[in-house]
């Protein structure tokens, strides 16, 4: 990489700027809307033995990202998304105009370059140049020539230079793209219709969480952004005579940030009618085995330092009878007040105003760190699944599952309720939550009542998030993410 001249950003910009008009002087355009590409890198490198043979020009364009000079003979390094090749100019070669311009080309310039393919001396294929171009002049030099993206916060800031300078990291997001590509393959194949609903909600609703509120200026009045992916509507939608429907897209939660956790993130959610959350296990887990064979071409992960092999049958284990075993208290018997004394003991952080089924819950996630899965979690008690149907022959458990993989929930589905008198009892009793100060617990909807009083057939449902693949990949939910939201500089 030769040396520009200046020390300091400062200095190598102005420097830019100087061949930047020394550019438009020769009466070049360092700015042109099109390039005659032909050809990609990759397709070249594939087909090299064709193009020597032949020796037939070719145009290639891409990001200059290494320029080596010797007087009249300059080597460059030009990379496109698909690959790398070395440019060879020689001035006997290129019209002088050519050759001036290569002098103010900088590394970051993006470049067109015409000429036929060759192998030099030293064994690499190579373009020796007849035609170069200008595409566009690039004003601040890469973070290698200066500073360079030291730490986290100036990665994830601008993240298209860590994506381009860290092969890595441009690798992680073509696997979040297949990521999602093979959760919608597979679901498409199963025979389940891809939908849209609505991310403005007048009543926020199917899960807990606490959401972002805008307003609409149009109705002159606020909304919630959708804190699931359209549970209470893909109902709706069962109640319509869909039996097969699934969303991928976008959610918000009002929450704090973790390892695991981000206010907007990817959701897949599905639903079936005349199944229930046996049959959807079954089908969970046969998905999660091709999603990760897919997008990782591998069934075993270290995660957390967690071994978890997704293959064969996954278990199962019980709910309260594993905070029976690990904690020594009865959920059912203890009182709201025994359960506090427990996660005082543990200490564990509670919120006192915290109704039963939120103490039952935080008990739970205690002993959830330890798991190393894949299991499937079953029998919760009712007051944790507001939107779960109630267990035939023991009403005080639901017919749920969730998914623990390396310490944490990833995956949650169940039998849908789908009895109108019970869903609005459940909603009132998430009212009076919410009105004693729960502000993750669900609001009461009125209009989703109605639907089911139209009749909802059987269905079982059931979502995962992004950090499913963040887990899979052994990141952060926020190095999983492409732009993370950042706070603004100052």
């Amino acid at each position: 990489m030769t040396q520009e001249l200046g020390t300091t950003e400062k200095e190598l910009i102005e420097n830019r700027l100087r061949k930047l008009e020394e550019i438009k002087a020769l009466d070049l355009n360092p700015f042109p809307s099109k390039s005659d590409r032909d050809i990609t890198i990759n397709e070249l490198i594939t087909k090299k033995d064709k193009f020597i043979a032949e020796k037939n020009e070719v145009t290639v364009a891409g990001r200059l990202m290494a320029k080596r000079g010797h007087g009249k003979l300059i080597f460059c390094d030009l990379e496109d998304e698909s690959g790398k090749i070395q440019l060879v100019l020689r001035a006997d070669l290129v019209k002088a105009k050519d050759f001036e311009l290569v002098s103010l080309l900088d590394v970051g310039d993006f470049v067109e370059a015409k000429g036929p393919v060759f192998v030099t001396k030293a064994g690499e294929f190579s373009i020796e140049v007849h035609e170069t171009k200008i595409l566009t002049k690039a004003i601040r030099p890469m973070p290698e020539q200066w500073y360079g993206l030291k730490d986290e916060e100036s990665k994830f800031r601008k993240r298209y230079l860590d994506i381009l300078l860290n092969p890595a990291v441009k690798e992680l997001f073509y696997k979040k793209a297949k990521f999602w590509q093979a959760t919608r393959d597979f679901l498409i194949k199963k025979g389940f219709l891809e939908v849209e609903t609505p991310v403005f909600e007048n009543t926020a609703g199917g899960a807990d969480a606490d959401p972002f509120i805008t307003h609409h200026n149009a109705f002159d009045m606020d909304v919630f952004l959708r804190i699931s992916m359209g549970e209470l509507w893909q109902k709706r939608l069962m109640v319509a005579g869909y039996e097969k429907t699934f969303e991928i897209g976008r959610q918000f939660r009002n929450e704090g940030i973790s390892r695991e956790h981000l206010q907007d993130y990817s959701q897949m959610e599905f639903y079936w009618a005349y199944a229930n959350y046996e049959d959807s296990m079954k089908l969970v887990q046969e998905m999660y085995q091709f999603i990760a064979l897919k997008t990782f071409g591998t069934l075993k992960f270290k995660i957390n330092e967690f071994e978890v092999d997704l293959s064969g049958e996954w278990s199962k284990i019980d709910y309260t009878q594993t905070i029976k075993e690990k904690l020594s208290i009865d959920v059912f018997k203890a009182t709201d007040a025994e359960l506090k004394t427990k996660l005082t003991e543990l200490k564990i952080k509670f919120n006192p105003s915290d109704k039963r089924g939120r103490l039952i819950d935080t008990l739970w996630k205690q002993i959830r760190k330890s798991i190393a899965g894949p299991v499937f979690l079953i029998n919760h008690p009712v007051e944790v699944s507001p939107l779960a149907k109630r267990k035939e022959d023991n009403p005080k458990l639901v017919e749920r599952y969730q998914i623990i993989l390396a310490g944490s929930e990833m995956g949650n589905g169940y039998s849908e309720l789908n009895d109108p008198i019970d869903q609005n009892k459940r909603f009132e009793e998430q009212a009076k939550m919410r009105a004693d100060g729960d502000t993750e617990a669900q609001m009461h909807d009125n209009e989703f009542v109605e639907a089911l009083e139209y009749g909802m057939p059987p269905t079982t449902g059931f979502g995962f998030s992004e950090r499913l693949f963040s887990f899979l990949a052994d990141l952060t939910a926020r190095e999983a993410q492409i732009f993370p939201l950042m706070k603004p500089e100052k």
